[in-house]
């Protein structure tokens, strides 16, 4: 079992203490870390057990009572471990499970099982969090690998069931692409062909060809500099391809994977310390790295050395409180959305400015988050990319296309917040009666209601798509929100459009908004 230990803090630090747990592909793991005033996470304590989750998912199509027991069993183990710690043992700051979760027939029976056994509601990493956890793990721990300041640097991330490519120029993401192809999946498909050694391979390579091949085209107008691979099966077997922070060359990952085809499971078990599942998966992980690098012709690839779900566990207590060059992605994410739906780029960034200006004045009045801030800017900028289908009813159709495209970073319950705020950013107010607000939880149906306000209040000041309002004087006073626009002389237009789109501003936070002359 691995582990990590450092003393017990003193009860008065217990307020600093995080705690996560990760249902994987092939094992189920904890983390106990302090989370010091800037942020920074120091690890106490880290678990690990093996679970074959992922054989049972792509086997049988649903995970068995006895993995489902298994799961219970090591999860309850943690929780008498938290209790040694003197920490909460039904509360995780973050509880997740592997997105391949929801590729499993039964998974709600199983989240069951653990809710009603250990007392723990576990949620589904979904893709949009699994891409955030890349970039995370990209960003913080592979700059120092030369591959990350080549120009072009093709970052993959083989997992259980899908493949991701991040492509970084410069240092900054410029595109991303998922795939069904996974090392767990592509272990079960070929399973069958009883096939054996150097013929496994084969039957390896020509079962992902159709992705390998769309891998390929994807990115076939790009000349790729560098390769940069992670994955928890490659990176068990890190320190046998290459020297911490050297490169692996590609010869030597070809011949290792060669004689690895030639060991059975349990030989790889012991000659690399390895649990059973993930022996299982790791000739599929190295036969489709090894394929995807010589695709482009690269001469070597470059491996991290970090222990790959200790790294998940500590990017899964940080994932949500990402801000900084984390931000400028999804911006940049829902820019070139906007883009493909050709909406009018200066009236959406108009429009986020604002109201950014109106989030950070009212932030006493709202209490939202960094993080709502941020899915208001997304929302502005993509408020009007329904004119692509008709202006007739465009809220809806800006709705229907946000809920229908993926945002770099934002998972599945940020995009449904970021759809519904751009739908109410004219007409009518949010309704029980609207399928998408009420899908909602009642906490994110507030978030809604508030940051929608917010957009209809700047979208108003934005009337003429001329960016004719460049400041903005704002006071409160005996229920009212008081707006001066110093430069425009004439205001009426913007007048108008507040009369039909402040009401959901006075309803949800007690204030009319007025314009007043500029004098």
């Amino acid at each position: 079992m691995p582990r990590i230990r450092k003393p017990v803090l003193p009860h008065p630090a217990a307020q600093s203490i995080t705690t996560a747990l990760h249902i994987g592909a092939s094992s189920v793991s904890m983390m106990v870390a302090e989370k010091s005033a800037d942020g920074t996470l120091t690890p106490i304590d880290f678990l690990q057990q093996p679970a074959p989750v992922a054989r049972d998912i792509f086997r049988q199509g649903n995970i068995s009572l006895s993995t489902t027991e298994r799961v219970v069993s090591i999860i309850k183990g943690f929780q008498k471990s938290l209790a040694e710690l003197g920490l909460p043992t039904h509360e995780f700051t973050r509880a997740a499970a592997s997105n391949i979760f929801s590729e499993a027939g039964n998974h709600e029976t199983v989240m069951n099982r653990i809710r009603i056994a250990c007392g723990l509601r576990v949620g589904t990493i979904d893709d949009g969090e699994m891409t955030r956890l890349i970039y995370l793990k990209t960003r913080r721990r592979l700059q120092h690998l030369p591959a990350m300041r080549k120009d072009s640097t093709l970052v993959m991330h083989v997992g259980p069931g899908n493949t991701r490519a991040l492509l970084f120029q410069n240092g900054r993401i410029v595109r991303y692409t998922s795939y069904r192809l996974g090392t767990h999946r592509t272990r079960e498909a070929v399973d069958a062909t009883h096939a054996e050694g150097a013929t496994l391979l084969r039957v390896i390579r020509e079962h992902v060809f159709g992705n390998l091949a769309q891998i390929r085209f994807d990115y076939s107008n790009i000349n790729i500099d560098g390769i940069v691979v992670i994955g928890y099966e490659i990176q068990s077997v890190a320190a046998a391809l290459a020297k911490p922070g050297h490169a692996c060359p590609l010869k030597k990952l070809r011949q290792f994977t060669a004689n690895a085809a030639e060991m059975s499971d349990v030989e790889l078990v012991k000659r690399y310390h390895l649990d059973y599942q993930t022996a299982e998966a790791l000739l599929p992980a190295l036969e489709i790295n090894l394929a995807i690098a010589e695709s482009f012709k690269l001469d070597e690839v470059h491996i991290p050395d970090s222990e790959y779900e200790q790294g998940l566990l500590h990017d899964l207590l940080a994932s949500r409180e990402l801000t900084g060059a984390f931000a400028e992605e999804v911006i940049r994410s829902a820019r070139i959305l906007a883009s493909r739906y050709q909406s009018d780029p200066g009236h959406g960034e108009h429009v986020a400015n604002l109201c950014a200006r109106f989030f950070n004045e009212l932030i006493d009045l709202h209490q939202l988050t960094p993080h709502d801030a941020l899915l208001l800017q997304v929302a502005a900028i993509l408020h009007e990319v329904g004119t692509y289908v008709s202006p007739r009813a465009h809220h809806k159709h800006s709705e229907y296309l946000i809920l229908n495209s993926e945002v770099f970073g934002l998972d599945r319950q940020d995009v449904a917040i970021v759809a519904s705020v751009a739908r109410y950013h004219r007409h009518s107010c949010p309704l029980l009666d609207h399928p998408g607000y009420a899908a909602l939880n009642t906490d994110d149906r507030i978030r809604v209601s508030k940051l929608a306000a917010l957009l209809r209040v700047a979208d108003a000041l934005e009337r003429t798509h001329a960016q004719r309002v460049s400041q903005i004087e704002i006071r409160r006073e005996s229920g009212k929100l008081r707006l001066r626009l110093p430069g425009l002389a004439d205001a009426a237009v913007e007048r108008l459009a507040m009369n039909s789109k402040a009401d959901l501003f006075e309803q949800v936070y007690g204030l009319a908004v007025i314009i007043d002359e500029d004098n």
